[in-house]
C-alpha cells in the first residue's frame, strides 16, 4: 500500500531530553501499532497536497463566509483600532463593551435569556459539564456525542453512562436504572450528519427530572428560520436547559458559546475552569463574529443553497449504493470501515482531486473510520456533479460492496421484504 507522508519542512538538528519510560512506551506504541502496522509507515491524515483545481470538502464553513468582505472589513478595522486589546481572563470582562454586547445579541438570536462566550466549542462543553455535574452524578451521553462532552464528564468527576446512538428507549431505560442526571447530545452529529430526536429526548428529560445539554455546533447558522439552530427550529428553546456551540463552523470564527440564564452566566464565568484560566477572545474576533451574525440574519439564501446542495449530494450518493448512516444535513460521510480501507478511499479520491476529512479513532470506533464531506453554500452544481462522478467511478476500486456499512444498508433494505414474506407465510 503506497502511503507516503508529505514532509512539512526541513527538520532542525536539535535534541530533546529522553522521555521517562512510561511516556516513551506510549510513544513507541503509537509509531508501532498505528503508523507502521496500520498505516504502512505513512499517516492516514496526510495524503496528497491539493492542487489548484482540487475540490476541498473538509472545511466547516457551511455558509461560505470565511471571505465575506463585510466580516473581513470589521476584523481589519478592529485590528487597526484596538490591536489585540487587553490580554486577560474573561472573568474580568464586565459592563457594556463589544464582548458583552455580542454575548447578549447572540443569546437573543438563539432565543435564550443570556449566554457566555468561550474560547472554543471544546471549552464551552468541558466547562459547562464541569459546573453542572459533580462527583458521582450520572451523565447520559449518546455514544456519538462530541469528545469535548465526554471530557467534561471526566472534569466533573461525574459518572458517564453511554446511550446507544439516537435510541430514546435506551436513554429512558438508563435513566430509570441510574436516576436523574444530565443528558448530553449533539443536535447534529459531526461524524455522520444524523439529527438527534430532540422532541422525544426533551419529553424524557422533563418526565425524569434531567438536565438537557444540546450541542448545536453543526446546526447554529444552518438550521432554524434565520439560522438560530435546530432547537429553535423545533420550538424547543424554552425546554432545553443549555445549548452549546462552536463558532468555528457556520460562523467561520474562533469561539464557543453557552446559552443559559443570566444568573447561571455569572456562575459559569466564576466557576468554569476554561473561563477562568484562559485568555478571553481578541477584539477582532468579537467584531468579526458580530458582523457574521448580521450576515447570517440577512443572507438567508446561503442556508437555502446549503440545503439544496446537501439534499442533492445525499440523494445521488445514496443512489450509488453508499450508506450515509442517516445523514439529514450538510455532513455527508462515506464509512469505509477499517483505517486501511479508508486510506484506499482517500487515495482514490485525492488522485482525482477530491479532498474530504478523514475521521478515525478516537473520533470513531476503530472499525468505522470514514471520509466526511462538508457541503457548503459556495458549491456550484458542476462541482457537486464532479464529486458524484468520482464517487461513481471509484466504487470497485475502493471495494464499496465489501464495506461493513454497505452490508448494513443492504440488510435494512431487505428487511421489509423479509417481513412481508414472513407475514404472507403466517397468513
Amino acid at each position: 500500500m503506497k502511503n507516503n507522508v508529505t514532509a512539512l519542512r526541513p527538520q532542525a538538528q536539535y535534541r530533546n531530553p529522553e522521555l521517562a519510560e512510561f511516556a516513551a512506551l506510549r510513544l513507541d506504541a503509537y509509531y508501532r501499532d498505528r503508523v507502521q502496522n496500520t498505516w504502512a509507515g505513512g499517516h492516514i491524515m496526510r495524503g496528497r497536497l491539493p492542487g489548484p483545481d482540487a475540490l476541498q470538502l473538509c472545511s466547516n464553513d457551511y455558509l461560505a463566509l470565511s471571505r465575506h468582505p463585510r466580516i473581513l472589513e470589521a476584523m481589519v478595522d478592529s485590528i487597526r483600532r484596538d490591536g489585540n486589546g487587553l490580554l486577560m481572563s474573561g472573568i474580568f470582562v464586565h459592563g457594556a463593551c463589544p464582548h458583552t454586547d455580542f454575548e447578549q445579541n447572540l443569546a437573543d438570536f438563539m432565543q435564550a435569556e443570556s449566554g457566555v462566550l468561550c474560547q472554543s466549542g471544546y471549552a464551552a462543553n468541558t466547562g459547562l459539564i464541569q459546573v453542572i455535574a459533580g462527583e458521582g452524578i450520572p451523565v447520559y451521553a449518546d455514544m456519538m456525542a462530541h469528545m469535548s462532552l465526554w471530557e467534561g464528564i471526566k472534569c466533573a468527576g461525574a459518572r458517564p453512562i453511554t446511550v446507544f446512538h439516537n435510541e430514546v428507549e435506551h436513554l429512558e431505560r438508563q435513566i430509570l436504572r441510574h436516576g436523574p442526571g444530565v443528558v448530553v447530545v449533539d443536535s447534529i452529529y459531526s461524524t455522520t450528519g444524523s439529527l438527534a430526536p430532540l422532541r422525544k429526548i426533551v419529553e424524557i428529560c422533563e418526565a425524569q427530572g434531567c438536565i438537557l445539554v444540546a450541542d448545536e455546533s453543526h446546526s447554529l447558522g444552518t438550521h432554524g428560520p434565520n439560522g438560530e439552530g435546530l432547537v429553535v427550529e423545533l420550538g424547543l428553546a424554552e425546554r432545553v436547559h443549555f445549548r452549546t456551540a462552536s463558532l468555528a463552523k457556520a460562523f467561520a470564527g474562533r469561539a464557543g458559546f453557552v446559552t443559559c440564564s443570566r444568573r447561571f452566566a455569572e456562575y459559569f464565568k466564576s466557576e468554569s475552569n476554561p473561563a477562568i484560566f484562559s485568555s478571553t477572545l481578541l477584539p477582532h474576533d468579537i467584531h468579526g463574529l458580530a458582523a457574521t451574525l448580521g450576515v447570517i440574519r440577512q443572507e438567508g439564501w446561503r442556508r437555502e443553497r446549503l440545503q439544496e446542495n446537501a439534499a442533492y449530494l445525499r440523494h445521488e450518493l445514496d443512489a450509488l449504493g453508499y450508506n450515509l448512516n442517516g445523514s439529514a444535513c450538510q455532513i455527508v460521510s462515506l464509512e469505509s470501515g477499517t483505517e486501511q480501507a479508508t486510506i484506499v478511499l482517500r487515495d482514490a479520491l485525492e488522485s482525482r482531486g477530491i479532498f474530504g476529512a478523514i475521521f478515525c479513532a478516537p473520533a470513531t470506533p476503530k472499525s468505522r473510520a470514514l471520509m466526511r464531506f462538508s457541503v457548503h453554500a459556495g458549491l456550484g452544481r458542476a462541482e457537486l456533479e464532479r464529486l458524484v462522478a468520482v464517487c461513481r467511478e471509484i466504487r470497485d476500486e475502493v471495494g464499496l460492496a465489501s464495506w461493513g456499512s454497505t452490508r448494513r444498508k443492504q440488510r435494512v433494505r431487505n428487511a421489509p421484504a423479509v417481513d412481508a414474506r414472513r407475514e404472507a407465510v403466517a397468513a
